[in-house]
């Protein structure tokens, strides 16, 4: 697992100053990776974000390419002593500071992308409380299936829609039937959620039919950003059984842009426990490490901004909060050895959803659909405006950060995009 150094030392400040003011979401400390470019047109490069900058790698002479995949397959040392460098030549003092000035440039004024190449994306279910509210409204009496706390479930998700944050989409359209209907129709969904996740990126990956141990799963991992993959309700009751998601979940995925390593989570790592009653982890998803600090303390945000708080000029408002130590029933460790556990080969660049984050009280829900009890208690907003999904011009917002006593605050940055209208 990834250690605290002089790169987490809370009393380091940069010579940018911006990273510097209280609440900032990236101070020295963090140093997320992510790709940028600053022309139309122009090829994507390796950026670090540094306060309201961003820091361009190769014009800094730290990395000899622009392909990130390339730069997450290097060893955990490498990455190491990369982010040592970085961090160097970013603090207050440094020797550095005259040259990399000009490879400096302000965040508001590149474009972001998604932060690197997903060969593959897996979304995994790994909110106990999400998984047994939801299972409530289709199972009362058995709400939570026979192996849930036993096997991390995930499926094969679709790499292709899955976009940088800013990125709108249109509401999707599949087939739903009514209740009373004989027949299925074909429109617009009217049941659009969000899902509250985080992305977790694989580094080095491994060969087909050597599976990951749990002790070396976490070295296997680069880093994790925040992630929507929203949710078609209709269209998804109607269409997964027997096989799981297909069109209520390929149309759109939303990825914030910055890639926080795991490195700059070091500090905010937490004890794994399962309550006493329930089963405990097989042995391959077992570890004295993973039970003494494989879950991380990440507080997630729900924003909503609907079109008539923005034509009044309103901020958009919080709906949930919680956090992924208190949500998620597996660590990303057990998700890595449980994924390769039969010889699945991971490669450079996948993504592993953690599926939707729900903590233990409702309102820290993840979805809509738990919010509003699957569309029967509506949510009423500041404004006065109610909510039971998302409506056409609706923006969601996810914004996450990690802090505690004795370490620098870090953030995610924003995850954000509006639902635009069906395409007719």
């Amino acid at each position: 697992m990834f250690e605290i150094d002089q790169t987490h030392d809370p009393k380091l400040q940069s010579w940018v100053e911006s990273a510097n003011v209280a609440g900032c979401d990236f101070p020295i400390q963090n140093l997320p990776f992510g790709l940028f470019s600053n022309k139309p047109g122009a090829a994507p490069r390796i950026g670090v974000a540094i306060g309201d900058k961003v820091l361009d790698l190769r014009m800094a002479a730290l990395v000899s390419s622009d392909d990130m995949n390339a730069l997450m397959n290097a060893t955990p040392a490498q990455r190491a002593n990369l982010r040592r460098a970085i961090s160097t030549g970013l603090a207050r003092g440094s020797d550095q500071q005259k040259d990399w000035e000009r490879a400096l440039l302000d965040q508001s004024a590149v474009t972001m992308h998604v932060p690197c190449r997903i060969n593959d994306y897996t979304d995994f279910y790994t909110s106990i409380n999400h998984a047994t509210t939801v299972g409530k409204q289709f199972r009362p009496d058995n709400p939570l299936l026979p192996n849930y706390q036993w096997v991390p479930i995930g499926y094969h998700g679709r790499a292709s829609s899955i976009n940088v944050s800013g990125t709108d989409f249109k509401r999707p359209k599949g087939q739903t039937k009514a209740p009373d209907a004989t027949v299925p129709m074909v429109g617009p969904c009217k049941r659009l959620d969000y899902e509250l996740e985080l992305g977790w990126f694989v580094a080095q990956g491994n060969a087909q039919g050597d599976a990951i141990p749990i002790t070396d799963a976490e070295s296997h991992l680069f880093g994790v950003a925040l992630f929507n993959d929203w949710s078609a309700r209709d269209i998804q009751g109607w269409e997964y059984q027997p096989l799981g998601p297909f069109l209520a979940k390929n149309f759109a995925s939303t990825l914030s842009p910055w890639m926080v390593t795991m490195e700059a989570l070091a500090p905010f790592r937490d004890a794994f426990t399962r309550p006493g009653a329930d089963p405990q982890p097989l042995p391959y998803l077992d570890s004295a490490e993973n039970r003494l600090r494989g879950a991380f303390s990440i507080t997630l945000e729900v924003l909503l901004l609907t079109p008539k708080m923005q034509a009044a000029g309103k901020a958009a408002q919080r709906i949930s909060l919680t956090n992924a130590a208190n949500a998620a029933y597996w660590t990303p460790a057990q998700l890595v050895a449980h994924h390769t556990v039969n010889g699945c080969n991971l490669q450079t660049g996948d993504l592993f959803g953690s599926g939707t984050l729900s903590g233990p009280t409702p309102q820290e829900a993840g979805s809509l659909m738990e919010l509003s009890a699957g569309g029967k208690q509506p949510i009423a907003l500041p404004d006065g405006e109610q909510r039971t999904f998302l409506e056409d011009g609706d923006t969601v917002i996810f914004r996450g950060w990690c802090e505690r006593a004795g370490a620098a605050r870090i953030g995610f940055g924003e995850c954000r995009a509006t639902v635009l209208a069906a395409a007719v």
